[in-house]
């Protein structure tokens, strides 16, 4: 039996951050979790469990503030942060040089390419210890990145409309199956949960509900995700997000030109052989597809195809929830591959 270790949260009364604590609360190797909240976050109280009457018993799910020294007397050997991107660059520094191993849930270390990470303008106070913890960050989805996860101290979770369509296309494109000259179009629309807890104008009720709209077109935080892991250019890529009137979940709609004429079976032998070892990615028969309803409350990115009648034409459907795979869920998955436990432990 592996020894349990001791997790904390930062960020636990947000949507990412609350689905988080619940998924470690059942963890069979994790303690209770420690609940840390940031200095000014909104909507904090004594008990997590009065936010979320979900998690009510078990003693409750007291809150705490930050502090360094609670951290390590509580002898915490994994941080999770669901904090702003600004917050988990300035205090991952601090976390490594402790020792502690740390999953970001943020942008904040995403990102290898200066010009991808310029969205974000980060003012380092160290510019040179940013750049060196930024050389070891593991980006974290498992299924591309197992080995590199075993040995990381610093991961960077990846973001939720990256990782749909990372998922999807990453067999293709490694495959050099795609004619990425001709480009890639990715239509991806998201439950307002991504948009997080703080409420704006734009994901006002009164806004989102009996509607669909755009937005951060060919500006999108996540498109620097998808350019560096699928190595393609960026205007090889057309990434559009869009809100959906849904609590939670993301449906990408991905079209590309194969290089070759093709089969349906052989584009499927292709995504199966790739996902063989990977639980959590399921390859839909070729013809059918996933819908967001399949995947919700689920660590599952669901991928399906559509093969046009010249064995060229390809539209590539995948879903996942955005709080699950898409955030907490892949957090408690890159934790498990960290410290060499089985990917579904507590997933389930």
């Amino acid at each position: 039996m592996p020894q349990t270790i001791q997790p904390a949260v930062v960020g636990a009364t947000g949507y990412a951050g609350f689905e988080l604590a619940r998924l470690l609360t059942r963890h069979p190797y994790a303690k209770k979790p420690v609940l840390f909240t940031r200095k000014g976050e909104a909507g904090t109280t004594a008990k997590l469990d009065e936010l979320y009457p979900h998690v009510s018993g078990n003693g409750g799910y007291p809150l705490e503030p930050f502090c360094w020294e609670t951290l390590k007397a509580k002898g915490v050997k994994v941080l999770f942060l669901a904090t702003p991107h600004e917050v988990s660059r300035e205090w991952v520094p601090e976390a490594v040089k402790q020792g502690v191993h740390v999953i970001d849930l943020s942008g904040a270390w995403r990102l290898e390419t200066p010009e991808y990470r310029a969205i974000y303008d980060f003012k380092d106070e160290n510019p040179e210890a940013a750049a060196k913890l930024m050389a070891q960050a593991v980006y974290g989805i498992p299924e591309l990145h197992r080995s590199e996860l075993k040995e990381a101290s610093l991961v960077a979770n990846a973001g939720c409309y990256a990782t749909s369509i990372i998922l999807a296309l990453a067999p293709l494109v490694r495959a050099g199956l795609v004619d990425l000259n001709h480009g890639v179009v990715c239509d991806s629309k998201s439950g307002v949960s991504g948009a997080g807890k703080q409420p704006t104008q734009k994901t006002h009720f009164v806004e989102v509900a009996e509607n669909l709209s755009a937005y951060s077109v060919f500006n999108h935080r996540h498109t620097g995700e998808i350019l560096e892991q699928l190595g393609i250019l960026p205007e090889q890529l057309i990434f559009t997000p869009h809100l959906l009137p849904i609590p939670r979940g993301i449906l990408s709609t991905i079209y590309v030109r194969l290089n070759s004429v093709m089969s349906g079976d052989a584009i499927e032998s292709c995504m199966r052989k790739f996902y063989a070892d990977s639980t959590f990615v399921r390859i839909f028969p070729a013809g059918k597809l996933p819908q967001i309803q399949y995947s919700l409350h689920t660590n599952y990115c669901d991928v399906g195809f559509t093969l046009a009648p010249d064995g060229k034409r390809l539209v590539v459907v995948s879903c996942l929830d955005n709080l699950v795979k898409g955030a907490a869920g892949q957090a408690v998955q890159n934790m498990n591959v960290m410290f060499g436990w089985n990917e579904e432990e507590g997933l389930r």
